[in-house]
């Protein structure tokens, strides 16, 4: 059974940092893209970043580029999103999410995901 569970999540202030994992189990994730994506109050849920877990290879939204880093530890099944810079508009829960999906032209699109963790609550106060 697959299962990816977020972690990390809190509350910072304006300026501030977090870090969130996603622990992944239940399958070999080597062939997957990994994503991160999050949803605010009364919002879609967009994507934030990307990560393909072979090569490591990344991709990001505009809101995320310079401020974000996806990265992954094969050892540890892990995919992190590091978020510095942080603004009170970053404030949403934050999803971890497993997919196919070889080109990064439709990554940004959620129903290409396959699998979905919890979300982890992000809230940055100004």
């Amino acid at each position: 059974q697959v299962q990816l569970v977020e972690s990390g999540g809190g509350l910072v202030q304006a300026g501030g940092s977090l870090r969130l994992s996603c622990a992944a189990s239940g399958r070999t994730f080597m062939s997957y893209t990994m994503g991160w994506f999050r949803q605010a109050p009364g919002k879609e849920r967009e994507f934030v970043a990307a990560i393909r877990w072979s090569s490591g290879s990344t991709y990001y939204a505009d809101s995320a580029k310079g401020r974000f880093t996806i990265s992954r530890d094969n050892a540890k099944n892990t995919v992190y999103l590091q978020m510095n810079a942080l603004k009170p508009e970053d404030t949403a829960v934050y999803y971890c999410a497993a997919s196919l999906i070889t080109g990064w032209s439709r990554t940004p699109e959620r129903g290409r995901y396959d699998y979905w963790g919890q979300g982890t609550q992000v809230s940055i106060s100004s």
